[in-house]
């Protein structure tokens, strides 16, 4: 059984605070010692990336006691323990088994008295398959006219994930034939939200999905009433037009009011479940089951990296080291993810979910409060937008925030010119590379506001290009370092009470039993 213990209890983690300082990264990066560095410091991941932090503030004795800091808190140990199938989710007492949607890491995971495993295959085969059915125009509108859009109605993990999936194959499904329907959003309980997509699409040629697993969402039921009335508006029977993703117990799962229920369950959350049939069942309709499978196959092998014992080999361990390293020993408050890649337009906010939701608690798993940091603050945009707006404060300001980039040597459409001697991706890659040299190196001038201290760390996971495969190995790779970090933190990574509270309010709200300032704000929004 693994020993769960807090951070400061390892005797490897008051050895790595003892290193505090000794890395000067703007020294390191300079010159030919950069060079080797940038050579030396790079892990291999899954569908050819590699994970590169040579402008990392680490060096071999630094990384020789993340090593200790690995073997002593049992991380390996810990992953097999969760991915043959105890009960990690000590919070709500669950099983934790999204890496099982993806593929057989250990021995068969029985509950419920199910074998997990082949639940989770099953729900893919009939995804799979009512995918092929709609695409060949077996399941059709009430005019027996193929569907051409489809729609998911959700909300948190329920939608961040499947619409950063979907918008980062799209253009490479266009490209190579793989695009079978557009796929459209529907997240927000505010009205406008729903109004606006209804707005832009064929309604009668479009198939939605209800996705909650309680069959209770608050803000997935509003916008399912927004959709339903938008239907019958139009002259359409509803239930023609919908399926539902949701838990074999909810109230969705045998209703005529829908097509078809395909099934999730209680031991994928919200924010891990874009390889389970949230994610499964838009990704299939989009980009076909072909498709989504190879997605799955990349996820498969990334979480296969991280069942070594060697941080040198477990790309998501090391990252995960590393980033513990920075908030707990450097003190830094933040990280930035910065996706040189326009189709990962939405992953930081996908990330931002599943690492804060996840590892943003201040007591450990047994319920104690910590006395350390914890997880913490993502944000991002891609590049080479973002360098046009946060950049200044990432280069110049007081504080210095740790750097993910994320690059590809190729472009999904293949659509190029050349302008001033160079491609748009050639100049793409560029910029990545000069600002990963410029945030370590900096500048020296006696101009006090053109200096740049330099100093500020980053790491770049880079790919030949983003494909399936390549997404998700991205995928798995941050989901097991949010674990690997959660289980150096002793936090449970895998409930999310924080939410809760606001919706209870909300609904003393709307049933008008309120009293006080929230009785005042109420009135003050005309509720």
């Amino acid at each position: 059984m693994a020993n769960w213990k807090n951070l400061d209890t390892y005797a490897a983690y008051k050895e790595l605070q003892g290193t505090k300082g000794t890395v000067k990264i703007a020294e390191a990066m300079a010159g030919e010692a950069g060079a080797a560095r940038v050579q030396k410091y790079s892990a291999k991941m899954a569908a050819d990336m590699a994970f590169n932090y040579g402008a990392k503030e680490v060096d071999d004795a630094i990384l020789a006691s993340m090593q200790k800091l690995a073997d002593e808190a049992g991380l390996t140990e810990k992953f097999e323990e969760l991915y043959n199938g105890a009960v990690i989710n000590s919070g709500e007492k669950r099983l934790v088994l999204h890496q099982l949607t993806r593929g057989q890491l250990g021995k068969d995971v029985v509950a419920d008295g199910i074998n997990k495993r082949e639940f989770y295959v099953n729900q893919q085969d009939r995804i799979a398959d009512f995918a092929k059915r709609v695409h060949a125009g077996e399941i059709a509108n009430g005019k027996g006219e193929k569907f051409t859009t489809v729609v998911q109605i959700g909300i948190g993990g329920s939608d961040l994930g499947p619409r950063a999936m979907y918008l980062a194959l799209e253009n490479w499904a266009k490209k190579n034939g793989a695009f079978k329907m557009e796929a459209k959003f529907i997240s927000n309980v505010d009205p406008d939200d729903a109004a606006a997509v209804l707005a832009s699409i064929d309604v009668a040629h479009s198939l939605f999905i209800l996705v909650s697993k309680s069959g209770t969402t608050l803000e997935t039921l509003t916008n399912e009433s927004f959709v339903k009335d938008a239907l019958k508006k139009a002259g359409l029977d509803a239930s023609k037009h919908m399926i539902a993703v949701t838990s074999e117990t909810s109230p969705l799962a045998k209703s005529s009011d829908y097509l078809a229920a395909f099934f999730m369950d209680d031991y994928i959350g919200g924010r891990f479940s874009s390889t389970s049939a949230v994610g499964g069942a838009v990704l299939s309709l989009a980009f076909g089951p072909d498709v989504f499978a190879r997605f799955l196959a990349g996820a498969a092998e990334e979480d296969k990296l991280s069942k070594n014992t060697s941080i040198f080999e477990n790309p998501a361990m090391l990252d995960a080291l590393i980033g513990v390293y920075e908030r707990n020993v450097l003190g830094y408050t933040a990280t930035a993810v910065l996706p040189y890649s326009q189709a990962l337009s939405r992953f930081p906010a996908h990330l931002q979910q599943a690492d804060m939701e996840s590892n943003g608690k201040s007591v450990n798993r047994f319920g104690e409060p910590v006395s350390y940091v914890t997880g913490p603050l993502i944000f991002g945009e891609p590049g080479t937008n973002g360098q046009h707006s946060f950049y200044q404060l990432l280069h110049q300001g007081t504080d210095i925030v740790p750097i993910q980039f994320i690059g590809f040597k190729e472009s999904q459409c293949g659509v190029d010119v050349d302008i001033q001697g160079s491609t748009s991706q050639q100049k793409l890659c560029a910029n990545v590379a000069a600002q990963i040299v410029a945030f370590a190196c900096g500048k020296k001038d006696e101009n006090a506001n053109k200096n740049f201290a330099g100093g500020r760390p980053s790491s770049i996971i880079i790919g030949k290009q983003l494909t399936p495969e390549a997404l998700g190995a991205l995928l798995s790779h941050f989901e097991n370092k949010i674990m690997f970090q959660g289980f150096l933190w002793n936090v449970n990574s895998f409930d999310q009470e924080g939410v809760q509270l606001g919706k209870v309010l909300a609904k003393k709200v709307l049933a008008h039993e309120t009293d006080g300032a929230l009785r005042c704000y109420s009135d003050l929004l005309n509720i």
